[in-house]
């Protein structure tokens, strides 16, 4: 796999359309969650950051990064469909494990799909260790349970 520069920055509002752009196109949003409201909800405080990764002028990788002062947490992770291979997976991970160091957080977790086989694999590589947990959700606003 050959690294291609990748400038990592926190998102600035001119580029929100083009986060959600991306992480439709990786397949990312749920009906249930507007993805919008995620980032303006990630940037309102200082226990969370949405990263992007641009290469040229466009932006081929995100993260959202956050923590509630003990463990570390990584959402939206997506590398662009035409960017990947080049490295910037393994540089957008990077640099939220580095946002998460810099805030004293010495734990990181993350959520992947059961028959996400690919994204497991990746995270593998990364080193990231399976664990057995059961996650119970309520939605606070009585909606019905989401899968």
């Amino acid at each position: 796999m050959s690294a291609s520069p990748l400038s990592i920055a926190p998102i600035e509002d001119a580029d929100v359309p083009a986060v959600v752009s991306l992480w439709q196109r990786c397949d990312l949003t749920r009906p249930w969650n507007d993805p919008a409201a995620d980032i303006a909800l990630a940037r309102r405080g200082p226990n969370s950051a949405i990263l992007t990764g641009r290469d040229g002028d466009a932006i081929v990788a995100t993260v959202m990064v956050g923590h509630e002062g003990h463990r570390g947490w990584v959402y939206y992770v997506a590398v662009d469909p035409d960017h990947q291979g080049k490295g910037h997976g393994r540089a957008i991970m990077a640099a939220a494990e580095d946002w998460l160091r810099q805030a004293g957080i010495a734990k990181v977790q993350l959520l992947v799909r059961p028959d996400n086989n690919k994204v497991q694999a990746f995270y593998e590589s990364l080193d990231y260790d399976e664990q057995e947990r059961i996650i119970y959700a309520k939605w606070l606003d009585g909606r019905e349970p989401t899968p």
